[in-house]
């Protein structure tokens, strides 16, 4: 993983942690998707894809979440709630990490697709 593609997810579990999200597993990977972050907060497990980008010069970080990687994300989230028999209520979002030299903007999008 690129180091900046690796900072905002750092970045973006920190958020997570500091509204009260428990995080379970990071780049959980099913044959050849991969999900950034599984999070759990109460009786609800996140599915969570992280989008970092460095400017909005070519669209905002979770314009870039395609249907296809969509799908993808959906799989592999089946798969682990199957693997790990989860019987509670799954969410997806996306976490958007915006950094530039003056400023981190992190915004998170809950039931951002399924």
């Amino acid at each position: 993983m690129q180091t900046f593609g690796k900072k905002g997810e750092d970045l973006a579990c920190s958020f997570l942690q500091s509204h009260g999200y428990e995080i379970v597993v990071r780049n959980f990977r099913h044959k050849k998707s991969e999900i950034d972050v599984i999070c759990r907060k109460d009786n609800l497990l996140v599915f969570v894809e992280v989008k970092t980008r460095r400017s909005v010069e070519f669209g905002f970080p979770e314009e870039f979440v395609s249907q296809n990687q969509q799908k993808a994300i959906i799989r592999a989230a089946e798969n682990y709630v199957i693997e790990h028999a989860w019987k509670g209520d799954i969410r997806f979002d996306i976490v958007a990490v915006l950094i530039n030299k003056e400023t981190t903007d992190i915004e998170h999008l809950k039931d951002a697709f399924y």
